[in-house]
C-alpha cells in the first residue's frame, strides 16, 4: 500500500480535538468541572500550533520539490547544436 504525504498541521488538528474531548468527556462524567470557557485557550492554541506546522509541512514539501527538480536535467539543453553566435 503506498505510503501518503505527512501532514503536520492535519495530526496537531486531530490531537487538538481529542484534547478538547477528553476535557469536556471528564466534565460530563463527573470526574472534574471544567469552566466553560476551557475550550478557547485550547482550541485556539491547537489551531495556531497546526497552523505553524502546516506551513512548516509546506515549506519542506516545496524545498524537497524544487531540490528534486534542480537534480534532474530534463529542462537543460542537451547540446549547443541549433544556436547561433553573434557576429
Amino acid at each position: 500500500m503506498p505510503r501518503g504525504e505527512f501532514r503536520p498541521g492535519r495530526l496537531v488538528v486531530g490531537l487538538t480535538g481529542l484534547v478538547v474531548a477528553v476535557v469536556y468527556g471528564g466534565g460530563a462524567a463527573g470526574s472534574w468541572e471544567p469552566a466553560w470557557y476551557t475550550v478557547v485557550p485550547l482550541l485556539g492554541g491547537g489551531l495556531g500550533l497546526a497552523a505553524a506546522a502546516a506551513w512548516a509541512g509546506y515549506r519542506v514539501r516545496r524545498r524537497r520539490a524544487a531540490r528534486a527538480a534542480s537534480r534532474e536535467s530534463t529542462g537543460a539543453p542537451a547540446g549547443t547544436s541549433g544556436s547561433q553566435a553573434i557576429r
